[in-house]
């Protein structure tokens, strides 16, 4: 994938898929330390063992449509590529978590790209969860909830397009903020 955004963007809609009713997606950068670390973690049915262990293989996937699932293959090598790890935990009935750090400056380190969009686009995909992004940079951190949005909503729709443009613009606003001039 060319950005990392699809990379939680793809493993989120995997939470949808699991029926989580909360998807925390947790972005950390720290630049002293030379790291970028993401970890999106749900609430969802998680994985039985067999699976867990074949989950990283390509052609391990519980979908019916097609016989492969890249995801969760891609978003690792995308960490291993770039002097990373990943680590996947799931437990049946409780949900999964996966993470995938990253050197920062390493010259195969996927861009983090997009992610307002990502977000929104997430947002629309996951109607019956709630989401929430912990973007962290160094010591200035920007926390997005959609239980804290749907509360000042009062019953209006989260996916009215007046509502995803201004979510998607705010996002992008705090982002740039906390980022302090970098590109991540």
């Amino acid at each position: 994938m060319e950005e990392l955004a699809l990379n939680i963007l793809d493993i989120a809609c995997n939470s949808v898929t699991a029926k989580a009713s909360l998807i925390e997606i947790g972005i950390t950068v720290d630049t002293k330390a030379d790291r970028l670390c993401i970890t999106i973690s749900d609430n969802g049915k998680g994985m039985e063992g067999e699976l867990l262990k074949k989950v990283a293989d390509p052609f391990a996937t519980t979908r019916t449509t097609r016989k492969v699932g890249m995801g969760i293959p891609l978003f690792k090598m995308a960490a291993l590529s770039a002097d990373g790890e990943f680590e996947i935990d799931s437990k049946l009935g409780v949900g999964t978590k996966t993470s995938a750090s990253f050197k920062l400056s390493h010259i195969d380190r996927v861009p983090l790209g997009d992610l307002p969009s990502t977000m929104v686009t997430l947002i629309g995909a996951a109607q019956s969860a709630d989401i929430v992004l912990r973007y962290r940079v160094d010591d200035r951190e920007f926390v997005f909830d959609t239980r804290e949005i749907k509360a000042v909503l009062d019953g209006v729709d989260i996916n009215e397009s007046e509502i995803i443009v201004w979510l998607k613009e705010m996002m992008k606003e705090n982002i740039m903020m906390i980022n302090g001039g970098l590109a991540i």
